[in-house]
């Protein structure tokens, strides 16, 4: 019998539940079973248990049949729980390190209490951590076990079912269970804490509490708050029971409508037309259990009036701090008109459906996945107009001369932004630009993740340096789609972009020409930089580093490695986008490409072509060998500084234990893989295979096809000739801890 039983219900939390099961399972103490309830969750939460459940015996997985909601997922779990003391842990939350261990041995201290409560910390999106304001209630508790009327300032504690433990029997023994519905913690807590017949303190913080910025139900704007009622309705029934209670109804009595009034101010929660209903509801539920005799004083007087002079009073007390808000938001409005002039006419114009304003690369041209779907939409779709906006006129002039255009910050980009009904783009637009009511913003993101990227860099300071993570997500808020090529990739832009938006499972557009790739499909770039036909072309693709100032780390010497790669062999070299302007080249590449050693292809504005030009793929953790996955040739993963670079940016998965071929740790190796012939040999074919169907699987050649009619056209894919969707290999992603 183990010692812990945790029950872990989960529904649409994919991007979170790894780090909650690691966290259990990564635990000192380790006498525990993790019961997991898969609560049927539309997203991979099913998947993600059964790969847990087949690699630790200590979890057990339950897929329910239909969706049942967090309390009662909670009570199917219940009935498979075979440890002394009950755990309820949300799908979204963490225990810290050790934090069972130290329950262990505090229960041993408190000789096996009824319940035992420990302490939290709010962790934020934004990297922020702050402890339970009221921690110094743990700490006055004492070593000794209590009840609730020796220390009833134990209830003024947050009363949730995950800042406590629960011995198992004492529940069996009273038949506590979870009802249905929202504050369904409420009807649990209030009884179990009143009939513990001994309280056991924990004075540590054993839970990080994830203060989700989209996503928390509590948060999610809906009539089902009014559930509270019903909750509480069941508290005072249970007390109603148990005559030796009874001198708790003035206290609950009280609780309930400070509780009622806290949901009714805040501005998430309730529909602004229901509140006056659910003033009245719980000012009906006030006055009915009102037990005689009980001072009724403070915040909850206002239940005794009526909703007219609750408003009032809650509407004097915001009016200083509204003036302030709205006296910044004019200064801002007038400051907006002053740089737009008359661009705020076409604001109130109805937007042009048939309007697409495209931007790629911060503006830097007609490029990538943006490209893909702007050609595709003038091939199927010509009634909708395209417009891309760069960044100023040298990037202007180097657009095709049919290509229409504005420049950033102009009157026409003022004016087409404000009338466009869809945006594509795979970067951030500005923050000055509004998001009108209606408009579509579809983000195609730069492809698949390997390293941190949005909400995840809070924690690596030194990658986000001069980045403003909270200002992103801000921008981020605009999207409505987000492109995704795999469901790594979903996982991950989920997570790290904690914001409204939905998961298309698209395919990246611009692997298009990847996937359908043909003999000759690259002559053109080989012909332009004076390769013979016959060479064998080597890409070397490497990325910036985070733990060197301006990015830039030579990993390799690359006059050796042309030297090395012998005759008959062409090493074509594309530094990071971001790397093509600093001193980078200047530390010996563009020499090296005047004297005919190597290709420069950093300026070719677009990678694809290169990509097709090439034989096969040398990189360290650049997100191209994802899309080069689609060539099916060679890749091989130059790892010398693998520690170094997780160390400063983080990285999703161990990309030298999943790699698309072999993988070299030094030079040396580098040099042997070629001198060999190993890096086209049949171990690389075979994990080039399982990356590419793990990475590429939605990559079947028709995605920009697909963005344009189902996203712009709101139309079905027709019918047509079988595409190569390859199928998920399923592997483990290392969603660390931000």
């Amino acid at each position: 019998m183990p010692r812990f039983s945790v029950i872990v219900p989960c529904f649409k939390v994919q991007g979170f539940l790894r780090e909650c099961l690691d966290s259990v399972l990564l635990q000192s103490f380790n006498d525990l079973e993790l019961i997991a309830v898969d609560d049927c969750s539309p997203d991979g939460c099913g998947a993600i248990l059964d790969e847990y459940a087949e690699r630790d015996p200590r979890v057990k997985v339950l897929h329910l049949p239909e969706n049942v909601g967090l309390g009662r997922a909670r009570n199917a779990g219940l009935p498979h729980a075979t440890g002394d003391y009950l755990f309820f842990l949300d799908s979204d939350d963490t225990l810290t390190p050790g934090a069972l261990r130290a329950v262990a041995d505090r229960l041993a201290e408190a000789e096996d209490p009824d319940v035992l409560v420990f302490d939290y910390a709010r962790t934020y999106w934004w990297g922020g951590t702050r402890r339970n304001v009221l921690a110094q209630v743990l700490a006055e508790a004492g070593a000794d076990a209590f009840t609730a009327t020796d220390r009833p300032e134990i209830l003024d504690l947050l009363m949730v079912v995950w800042n406590k433990v629960y011995r198992r029997d004492f529940v069996e023994e009273h038949g506590f269970e979870f009802p249905p519905g929202y504050y369904e913690d409420t009807p649990w807590t209030f009884p179990v804490m009143l009939s513990a017949r001994r309280i056991a303190a924990l004075d540590r913080i054993c839970l990080n509490y994830r203060q989700r910025r989209q996503g928390n139900i509590l948060s999610t704007t809906s009539r089902k708050h009014f559930d509270i009622h019903d909750q509480y309705e069941r508290v005072f029934a249970f007390v109603a029971e148990h005559e030796e209670l009874a001198g708790w109804r003035p206290y609950l009595h009280r609780k309930m409508g400070e509780h009622c009034l806290d949901i009714l101010a805040k501005p998430d929660r309730l529909p602004p037309a229901d509140k006056a209903e659910f003033f009245r509801r719980t000012a009906e539920m006030f006055r009915r259990h009102r037990p005689e005799g009980a001072l009724v004083d403070g915040e909850v007087a206002l239940l005794e009036g009526g909703y007219p002079a609750y408003r009032l009073k809650r509407q004097a007390a915001r009016a200083g701090q509204e003036a302030g808000r709205w006296t910044a938001q004019l200064r801002r409005e007038a400051a907006l008109r002053a740089r737009s002039g008359w661009t705020g006419l076409h604001a109130l114009r109805p937007l042009d459906p048939h309007l697409v304003v495209y931007s790629a690369s911060s503006h830097r041209g007609v490029l990538g996945d943006p490209a893909a779907v702007y050609r595709k939409a003038r091939e199927i779709a010509p009634q909708l107009r395209g417009v891309w906006v760069v960044r100023d006129e040298e990037a202007a002039a180097q657009l095709p001369p049919d290509v229409e255009h504005v420049l950033v910050g102009s009157r026409r980009y003022l004016e087409v932004t404000a009338r466009a009904k869809f945006f594509v783009n795979d970067v951030n637009w500005p923050g000055s630009l509004a998001k009108r009511p209606g408009s579509v913003h579809i983000h195609t993101h730069q492809g698949t993740p390997l390293k941190y990227m949005g909400a995840d860099l809070l924690d690596k300071p030194g990658a986000r340096l001069g980045f403003d993570v909270p200002q992103m997500l801000r921008r981020a808020d605009r999207w409505d789609h987000s492109l995704v090529a795999n469901r790594h990739s979903e996982l991950v832009w989920e997570r790290a972009y904690p914001c409204h938006f939905t998961s298309v499972r698209t395919g990246s557009p611009r692997n298009d020409v990847l996937v359908g790739a043909a003999d000759g499909d690259g002559a053109a770039f080989r012909a332009r930089h004076g390769i013979p036909e016959d060479h064998l072309v080597v890409l070397y693709a490497p990325t910036r580093r985070d733990y060197r100032r301006g990015g830039h780390v030579d990993r390799i010497d690359l006059a050796r490695f042309a030297a090395d790669l012998g005759k008959g062999c062409t090493l074509v070299v594309r530094l990071h986008p971001t790397l093509a302007t600093g001193p980078a080249r200047g530390m010996g590449l563009t020499e090296l490409a005047r004297r005919g050693i190597v290709v420069d292809a950093t300026d070719e504005p677009h990678v694809e072509e290169v990509m097709l030009a090439s034989d096969m793929l040398v990189t360290d953790y650049s997100a191209l060998m994802f899309d080069y996955a689609n060539l099916d040739r060679p890749i091989v993963v130059h790892a010398d500084d693998w520690a170094a670079y997780t160390a400063s940016r983080g990285a999703y998965l161990d990309i030298t234990a999943e790699a698309p071929g072999h993988v070299s740790h030094s030079y040396r190796e580098l040099a042997w893989l070629f001198a060999s012939g190993s890096w086209q040999d049949e171990e690389a074919a075979r994990l080039r295979a399982d990356f590419r169907e793990r990475f590429c699987e939605f990559d079947d050649g028709r995605a920009a096809e697909r963005v344009v009619r189902t996203l712009l056209l709101g139309e079905s894919m027709p019918e047509g000739a079988a595409v190569r969707i390859p199928g998920q290999n399923a592997g483990s992603d290392l969603l660390a801890s931000t």
